[in-house]
Order: C-alpha cells, then structure tokens, then sequence
C-alpha cells in the first residue's frame, strides 16, 4: 500500500510538472508576440533567457518518466499515463520554441517601420493560446471532448495561415525594399502554425492516454 501511495505521488509530481511546462509555455507564446506587436526587444530578448527554464523542465519530467518506468515497472493505464507525459512535454518544448523564434524574429525586424498591422497573425495567435489552454485542461482532467475541442480548432489557424501567407507573399512582391521584415513575418506565421499542429499533436495523446488507442486528429 506504501508502495502504491509513494507511486501515486510520483505520478502526481509528473502531472504537475506537465503543467507547470505548458503553463510557462503559454506565457513565452503569449509575450512572443506582445514583443512582437510592440517591437520591444528587451522582452524578446528575456524571453529567449527564461527558455531555459521549460529545457530543464523537460528534462525533468523525462528523467522522472524514465524512473517511474525502471523502478515501478507501470503497466496499463499507469504505463500510458507516463509515456504520454513525455510525448506531450516534447511536443510543449517545440511549441517553446517557437515562442524563442518570434522574439528572435522581433529581435530581426528591430525598430524598423512596420509595413503592416498584425492583426491576422494575432487572431491566429490567440486561437493557438486558446488551443493550448483547453489542450491542458483536456489532460489534467483526462477529458477526451476537451481534447477534441482544442484539435478541432486547428483547422481555423490553418485557414488564417493560407490567408496571412498569401497576403504576405504579394507584399513581398510589391515592396522588394521590406523583404527582410516581410520575410521574418512569414517565419512567424509558419511557427504559430506549426504550434497549433503540435497542440493537436498533445490532443492525439490525450486521448491515447483516456482510451488505450491511437486517434490521428491532423487530417
């Protein structure tokens, strides 16, 4: 029975260190594009420095995992429950990452004029932020619907993907003399993107982890 509770707690501490990554997470994505908008450089600049922070983070669920493993030797839905958890901390650092590339993108574009508002990238954005919210919630509760619900919202970032690109690459085409910011514009738009595949990445183990079957979600 102790040996069960001391598992438990372990487990718990998995979880919890799931959060705490995607939570940290959430708010470099959020910043990334603050900086963006503003053209604030020292906050891209910090937030490439707490990136760090969500490695080690990383790193610690995965080593964590990795003893639960060897030292309890899981099975079932106690097996499921670990292995997702490093599945989902990856995909979380990637979606890091790219918070990383937007301020060094900003960090690019420097103090130059802004051709253009950034009003579709922002929608895109904010759907992403509302993507990974759910999709969080979604694991902490082992909510399937939930999961569902953030994957499902994929497909309006796509669209505003197309959009934003296509408007993008015709600009590029009428101001040769803005390529460098119109170029970081289109690395911004592609990581915002591929931040919400990633989300729907964490949505496809969710529901690995709640019903013991692989669900492709991105189609």
């Amino acid at each position: 029975m102790v040996v069960r509770e001391n598992f438990e707690n372990e487990l718990n501490l998995l979880r919890q260190k799931l959060i705490e990554i995607s939570s940290l997470t959430e708010i470099a994505l959020s910043k990334a594009i603050n900086a963006l908008e503003k053209q604030n450089i020292e906050e891209a600049l910090y937030i490439i420095e707490e990136d760090t922070r969500i490695d080690n983070l990383e790193e610690e669920i995965n080593d964590l995992a990795i003893l639960l493993i060897a030292k309890q030797q899981p099975v079932a839905i106690d097996l499921r429950r670990i292995i997702v958890a490093i599945k989902i901390a990856t995909d979380i650092e990637r979606i890091a990452d790219f918070a990383v590339n937007i301020a060094k993108a900003t960090i690019r574009i420097g103090k130059e004029p802004l051709i253009q508002p950034v009003h579709t990238i922002k929608r895109m954005h904010e759907i992403v932020l509302r993507m990974l919210s759910l999709v969080i919630q979604a694991y902490n509760e082992e909510d399937v619907v939930l999961a569902k619900e953030a994957a499902d919202m994929d497909d309006e970032v796509d669209e505003l993907y197309g959009q934003v690109i296509r408007e993008l690459l015709k600009l590029m085409a009428d101001e040769q003399e803005n390529f460098n910011q119109i170029n970081q514009f289109l690395f911004v738009c592609r990581y915002i993107e591929r931040a919400g595949d990633h989300i729907t990445n964490v949505s496809e183990s969710v529901l690995y982890l709640v019903k013991g079957k692989r669900y492709g979600l991105n189609v």
